[in-house]
């Protein structure tokens, strides 16, 4: 069973992330999710470590939407506003606020690298713009 969800597109990230935090917490498997270059690849960032299963875009002419594949792995995911900037060096101090622990989850930053986890731009040294979280 598919899961579509209404969204208000004023932050279509913070719409996506909402529809699979609330699929996740109903036991839903598959959840659609609006479709946009900054949801893409944050969800390429979420399979890459195994909170989804896969995604798919499906274009309907209407700008498109994703379908996600759930793992039931997302104990909590969500946008952080405001998007405020972040250096190498402070990337620890700021994942206290947003994850349970050391070591679980993970902040997605925009970076002039492309958006990547917190982990991959402190391994690069490379500061950003806080987007999202997941643990």
């Amino acid at each position: 069973m598919i899961v579509v969800m209404i969204m208000t597109k004023m932050d279509p990230l913070a719409d996506a992330l909402s529809a699979i935090m609330n699929a996740e917490l109903v036991g839903k498997h598959r959840v659609v999710v609006p479709r946009t270059k900054l949801v893409s690849f944050v969800l390429r960032e979420f399979k890459k470590h195994n909170y989804v299963k896969s995604f798919k875009i499906i274009e309907d002419g209407h700008g498109g939407r994703i379908e996600v594949e759930l793992m039931g792995r997302i104990n909590k995911c969500g946008v952080i506003k405001p998007r405020y900037p972040v250096r190498a060096k402070e990337i620890y101090a700021v994942a206290k606020e947003y994850l349970p622990a050391r070591g679980i989850g993970y902040l997605i930053i925009s970076t002039p690298e492309g958006i990547m986890t917190h982990e991959d731009a402190i391994q690069k040294n490379i500061g950003g713009r806080l987007i999202a979280y997941v643990y």
